[in-house]
């Protein structure tokens, strides 16, 4: 299983908290169909609170009380920011949610649970310059470990604005040369979109399938470079290559979904529409890219009113 590898569970059967975990990742995966890395995520918040609603050698029914269920709530507020803080709210209410699927009466506990005020669209996305983007796709030297395949990945996500965990599930058979495109069917929406694939990106793909991608049974573009390498690598290996270029080339970031938001803003700057970044970002609703707005320069200049007073 998939959380399993990720270390968040126990082998189930070792104490009343990773079963109960057990039962919560199956209810999101069944009941809710949330993708492995929000399950992962989930989980890694939820069990705190579990643990201290088992405390130590505790083998019974956990009892999720108003008092708890605030107490946990305050001191996370206290380390997280607002944004944060709305993730650890959705975990707590769908906990709740699941214990009422299993027969509890909980419904008094929602209420309980209110989310941090935290403004949509009010933060500015966070990008990179054209300069910066250069330095980053020319900083995988050819001396370190893997370097084919680190570059490689820095590309798709630098020109195709791939989540990391899209990266490592694109197939062999996902990448039609001739017609210079490229599927991603492993994505968060849970849909298949097909995005033209660009020159330089297809070619550090090629340079690692042809001078460093070890011969293994394995389908999948991005494999691991040692035993067992037929075992499908993580998410992780995409974002430290990324971070590792950040670290060379003296950018002071680790995000790799920053590059999303650099790739949005580079649309925008060649004349592409919000409509054009929805799409090529696979979000499901334009309403998504709407705060891409905000570093649209140029067109929110064409409707700037003149300060009240000033020559213009």
């Amino acid at each position: 299983m998939v959380l399993r590898d990720a270390g968040v569970l126990a082998p189930i059967g070792v104490d009343v908290v990773d079963e109960e975990l057990h039962l919560f990742d199956e209810y999101l995966l069944q009941e809710k169909g949330l993708a492995a890395n929000t399950r992962v995520q989930r989980l890694h918040i939820l069990r705190p609170f579990l643990e201290e609603l088992a405390g130590p050698g505790c083998t019974g029914s956990m009892e999720v009380t108003p008092e708890k269920v605030r107490a946990f709530f305050h001191r996370k507020l206290q380390a997280w920011n607002p944004a944060s803080a709305k993730v650890l709210a959705s975990t707590l209410r769908s906990y709740v949610r699941f214990r009422g699927a299993c027969g509890d009466r909980v419904e008094y506990l929602l209420p309980v649970i209110a989310s941090p005020a935290s403004w949509r669209l009010a933060s500015l996305p966070e990008t990179l310059s054209p300069i910066e983007v250069a330095q980053l796709t020319r900083a995988t030297p050819s001396d370190i470990s893997s370097a084919l395949r680190a570059h490689a990945m820095v590309r798709c996500v630098v020109d195709l604005g791939l989540r990391a965990s899209e990266v490592v599930g694109i197939g062999l058979e996902e990448i039609d040369w001739d017609g210079g495109t490229i599927r991603i069917g492993r994505s968060k929406a849970r849909r298949v979109d097909v995005l033209p694939l660009p020159a330089p990106t297809g070619l550090a793909i090629a340079a690692y399938l042809h001078r460093e991608r070890p011969q293994c049974d394995s389908r999948l573009v991005f494999v691991r470079h040692v035993a067992p390498v037929e075992k499908p690598i993580g998410p992780g290996v995409v974002r430290r290559a990324v971070r590792e270029a950040y670290r060379r080339c003296g950018i002071r970031h680790t995000r790799v979904h920053m590059l999303r938001h650099t790739l949005a803003k580079r649309l925008l700057d060649g004349g592409g529409t919000l409509k054009e970044v929805a799409d090529m970002l696979r979000h499901r609703a334009l309403d998504t890219s709407l705060i891409y707005a905000k570093v649209d320069i140029p067109r929110l200049s064409a409707v700037a009113l003149p300060w009240p007073g000033s020559a213009s």
